[in-house]
């Protein structure tokens, strides 16, 4: 058989018939612990030597199902499954990161990335760098001898702003860097980052990957490309692990040896598991992900379609209007669509944001996209409040911002709704 296209890895990929039970779902594996063949079979695990299961906190069978599907969909070496995006991130930075070492990062990027960058990541004494995503100059000048990586969302949230993956991978490999993207708005479906230069892919799982609002979950996976043993900058993979009797990853495990790293060092020790009935719930959501994203894509191109002629609407911001900043950027990274995810401007600013959503009753008001609903909020109110109002309008969340997480009902109920909650304002 031929190379499995897309929506049949979407399906098939990672997984078999229950060799227990022959069930053709996956199992929901829902124990803590695994009984070891012996002393040397429970030896081999703890040692590295051999691949398999010793406690759900490090790993387990329907998790390794929720990995192996994942990183054949973005076209990845190995992945790994935590607990949600944000300990994605954190596990992560703790693999290539030391106590005063820097990172580069996007301005363009979640609310809540920015808080955590910006101020958890200072008990870590990792220190953030912001810059202009699309000024690749600025980009390459905040980088310095203590810098670790560079990261970026692949489509901006809450923007839905495009960036140019390629490009930005050029400026990481010209100084050593791995280039980690945020794929969590684009999900493998309408872009592949590793394709185009990326070494580290994350996602919040809890988004369109498992895409019903119903399970926590975050994933890195390992593009396999980076080369962690040019220089003594990445000592978590270059150098002996001595709780690992000197094993080096990057040596023993290749082309993976990040995502080993990520799993044995971080992990383990850090603990943000994710649950086996939350991978099973977001395996589930990715069988139908193909189906979900284009109908997504389809509606919220229709939306901004309608937005763009309100009179109520001072400007829309979504990739797949022809004019928009990001169109071109979209059909070179995104060709099937610029996503659910955008952003628009109400010309009676923040009051009228806040009095817009609370309009509204087919969408729901909460801080989450990637959902089979139509989801709205007012960034400027709740997911951004923490920020000052100068970050706030650089992250692309002002006053006047609105940002819809466009669904897959009906498009035509989904702007009869916004068309009475904008007559209200």
């Amino acid at each position: 058989m031929s190379e499995p296209k897309f929506e049949t890895l979407a399906i098939h990929a990672g997984a078999q018939p229950d060799p227990a039970t022959g069930a053709r779902a996956t199992p929901i594996y829902q124990t803590t612990s695994f009984v070891f063949d012996d002393v040397d079979h429970a030896a081999s695990l703890f040692g590295l030597q051999q691949f398999g299961n010793i406690y759900t906190r490090i790993m387990n069978p329907t998790q390794a199902v929720l990995e192996e599907r994942v990183a054949a969909l973005e076209g990845g070496t190995a992945a790994l499954a935590v607990a949600s995006g944000h300990a994605a991130q954190m596990i992560v930075f703790q693999a290539l990161m030391r106590p005063g070492e820097e990172f580069v990062a996007s301005r363009k990027l979640y609310g809540g990335s920015i808080n955590q960058f910006g101020h958890a990541f200072k008990s870590f004494d990792w220190r953030v760098k912001w810059a202009d995503p699309f000024d690749l100059a600025d980009i390459e000048a905040q980088i310095t001898e203590k810098t670790k990586a560079i990261f970026i969302e692949s489509i901006a949230n809450p923007g839905g702003v495009v960036l140019d993956i390629a490009a930005i991978a050029k400026i990481a490999h010209r100084h050593k860097l791995p280039l980690i993207v945020d794929n969590t708005m684009a999900t493998p479906y309408l872009c592949r980052p590793l394709e185009h230069g990326a070494d580290i892919v994350v996602h919040s799982l809890t988004k369109f990957m498992g895409g019903h609002g119903n399970s926590m979950g975050g994933v890195i996976v390992d593009g396999g490309s980076f080369d962690w043993s040019a220089d003594d900058r990445y000592p978590m993979l270059s150098e002996p692990r001595p709780e690992y009797n000197g094993i080096v990853l990057h040596e023993t495990f290749g082309n993976f040896a990040f995502a080993i790293a990520c799993r044995v060092l971080g992990l383990r020790d850090l603990g943000p598991a994710i649950s086996p009935f939350n991978a099973f719930m977001i395996l589930t959501g990715i069988e139908t992900l193909p189906l979900r994203m284009q109908r997504h894509c389809d509606n919220a191109l229709t939306v901004a379609e309608h937005l763009q002629g309100h009179e109520q609407v001072a400007w829309v911001s979504y990739a797949g209007l022809p004019g928009d900043l990001s169109h071109e950027r979209m059909q070179t990274y995104c060709p099937k669509g610029a996503g659910a995810v955008f952003t628009f401007g109400l010309k009676g600013g923040y009051e009228a944001g806040v009095k817009f959503v609370e309009a509204l009753e087919l969408f729901s008001h909460l801080a989450n996209i990637g959902d089979t609903r139509s989801l709205v909020i007012h960034p400027a109110s709740t997911t951004h409040r923490q920020l000052a109002d100068d970050q706030k309008t650089a992250a692309g969340a002002g006053p006047d911002v609105v940002r819809l997480s466009i669904g897959i009902e009906e498009v035509s109920d989904i702007i009869a709704d916004l068309d009475q909650a904008l007559a209200k304002i």
